[in-house]
Parts: structure tokens; sequence; C-alpha cells
């Protein structure tokens, strides 16, 4: 298996001990034969690791809910956005009080789902509040704007999911896609930026 999929046989015996992937059936006193499930296993744990980003405990709870079988294919993927959703909590006051009004407000005004304990509502709401306490309003009024291309990028990033019944090629998709598109986003928007920016003002 460690030629197979390039991943050091210790590795491997440690991820077998924290039971990320499933032990071999024996064949001998130290041998055991693997299948191409473990391989499969195998090479997701290898990616939520190494491009995921994510600790040896939170993919142990992913792989447990990829292996749960009552867990419907829409909350397994929102199971998987959650772990590479880092959550930021706002500070108290009026201005997170605000900001969780215009939240709520542009997700009902899109008809988007209203989780409040998602972790993605949470940093939303401290960006906002963050905003207006810097009297940046300007931004404020274009939360729309931003709402219509985040929608727009969801809607492609969900496109490229496809058949959900092959659950660990759609979670390693959801993980790997929002990390990483994360950062490939970021940049896109970077590079139009000088470009739109010397447009405008050269």
């Amino acid at each position: 298996m460690s030629e197979t999929t390039g991943v050091p046989a210790p590795t491997i015996k440690y991820y077998i001990r924290e039971g990320l992937v499933a032990p071999g059936q024996p064949t001998g006193r130290n041998q055991a034969k693997y299948t191409e499930e473990h391989v499969r296993r195998l090479k997701l744990v290898r990616a939520l690791v190494e491009y995921g980003g994510l600790s040896l405990a939170a993919i142990r709870d992913l792989i447990a809910q990829v292996d749960n079988p009552d867990l419907q294919a829409f909350d397994l993927l929102g199971a998987a956005q959650r772990t590479v959703t880092q959550q930021k909590d706002p500070r108290p006051g009026p201005y997170k009080d605000s900001a969780e009004r215009r939240l709520h407000d542009l997700l009902t005004k899109r008809g988007w789902r209203i989780k409040t304990g998602d972790p993605a509502y949470h940093t939303a709401v401290g960006v906002l509040a963050a905003l207006d306490e810097i009297g940046r309003q300007d931004m404020l009024d274009a939360l729309d704007d931003y709402a219509e291309a985040a929608e727009r990028i969801a809607e492609i990033d969900v496109s490229l999911v496809g058949d959900v019944s092959d659950r660990e090629r759609a979670v390693e998709i959801v993980v790997i896609g929002t990390s990483v598109g994360d950062t490939l986003i970021a940049m896109l928007r970077r590079l139009a930026q000088a470009t739109v920016g010397e447009r405008l003002y050269t």
C-alpha cells in the first residue's frame, strides 16, 4: 500500500493506530492484505492532512461521519465544509447586534439558509461589525454585490461535487476545494483588482 500511494509505511501504521484507516486482514505474523478501499481511504486522509490542513482529531471526526450511513449526503457535505471554516466570534455590543441584523436581512433577502450556529455565520457577523466600527459604510453598502459574486462561486463549487453517492470523493472535493479554492479566489481577486485599478486610475 505504501508503494501504491507513496505514503511511508510508518505513516500508514500511525493512521491505522489513530483509527483513520482500517487495519488490513492479517495474512501472517507481520503482514496484512489491503484492498482498494484501504487505498482510497489512505489517499483521502493524506489529502485532508496535506491540503486541507486539518488536525488528526478533525479528520477522525470527519471520517466517522463519512462512515455513518445514516448521515444524509447534504449533511455530510455541510460537516466537511465546517471542518475547514474557522470561527471567529465577534465582540458583544451594539456593532455585533447591528451586524447580526444586517446579515440576517441579507440571507433572508437572497433566500439563503440561516444557520446561526455555523462558523461562517459567526465570522461574517464579526467582519460586518468590524466594518461598521471603523466606519466603512461603503463596503457595507456593497454587501449585496459581494453576496451575488459569492453565490455564483458557490454554484460552481457545488457543481464540481457531482455524484454525492461516492461519499469519500465528495468530502475530498469539498474540503480541498474549499481550502485551496479560497486561496485561488483571493489571488484571482487581487489580479483583477490590479487590472481594474489600472483601468480606472491610469
